[in-house]
C-alpha cells in the first residue's frame, strides 16, 4: 500500500513563499546530485530569484526551468506585460549564467500567461502563436543557447488554447533561423542529454 503524505492546503494553490530557500528543502535537494538526478523547477517569475540562489548553491545538480520561467499575465500582473518581461528577462539572464540550469520552451498556452489566443472565433494559427511567444522563446535561447534549451509540448494542459500540431508548427517557425545543429539541440539533443534518453 502506498504511503500517504500530508501536504499543507496552501501548497495546492501555489508554492509557499521562499520554498526553495527552506533549509529542509535544501537538505533534500542536496541528495539529488549524488544519485545522478536532476531537478525540474516549475515556478512563477517572482520566484526566479530563489531558483538563481538554489542553482548557485548546488552547481553540481542539473536544474531544468519549466515553461520559460512562468512570466505571469493575470491577476495583479494583468496589463503589465512590459514590466513583467523586464523583471523576467533579467532573472533569465542570471539563471543562464549558472551552467547547471537548462530551460524548457513551452507551456505558454496556460491561461496564467495572459495570452488570449483561446478567445478568438477560430483556433490560433502557428504563426499567431510564434508571434506572441517570440520575445520569450528568443530571450531564453539567446541567454541559454540551443545546447541548454529544449522545446516542450506541455500537452494535454495546453490543449485548451491550441492543437498539438499547431504548437509544433509554431516551434518550427520560432526555430526557423537556427542552424541544423541548433535545431537538433532544441528539438531533441538537449532533452536527450539532460534526461539521459540516449536519442
Amino acid at each position: 500500500m502506498a504511503r500517504r503524505v500530508s501536504v499543507p492546503a496552501s501548497w495546492a494553490a501555489g508554492r509557499p513563499q521562499g520554498l526553495l530557500l527552506d533549509p529542509r528543502v535544501r537538505e533534500g535537494f542536496a541528495r539529488l546530485a549524488p544519485l545522478g538526478l536532476s531537478f525540474d523547477a516549475w515556478l512563477y517569475h517572482p520566484q526566479l530569484a530563489d531558483l538563481v540562489d538554489l542553482a548557485r548553491a548546488f552547481p553540481a545538480t542539473p536544474i531544468v526551468l519549466n515553461h520559460v520561467g512562468g512570466p505571469i499575465g493575470l491577476g495583479r500582473y494583468k496589463g503589465k506585460r512590459d514590466a513583467v518581461f523586464a523583471d523576467w528577462s533579467a532573472r533569465i539572464g542570471e539563471l543562464a549564467a549558472c551552467p547547471n540550469v537548462h530551460v524548457k520552451l513551452g507551456g505558454l498556452g496556460m491561461r496564467m500567461f495572459g495570452f488570449d489566443v483561446h478567445e478568438g472565433e477560430l483556433p490560433p494559427s502557428s504563426e499567431q502563436l510564434a508571434t506572441a511567444w517570440r520575445p520569450y522563446v528568443e530571450t531564453c535561447i539567446e541567454a541559454f543557447g540551443p545546447s541548454r534549451a529544449m522545446f516542450e509540448s506541455n500537452f494535454p494542459v495546453d490543449k485548451g488554447s491550441y492543437g498539438y500540431g499547431v504548437f509544433w508548427n509554431a516551434c518550427k517557425r520560432l526555430a526557423h533561423g537556427a542552424s541544423a545543429a541548433e535545431k537538433a539541440d532544441l528539438f531533441r539533443g538537449t532533452a536527450s542529454r539532460v534526461y539521459r534518453l540516449g536519442l
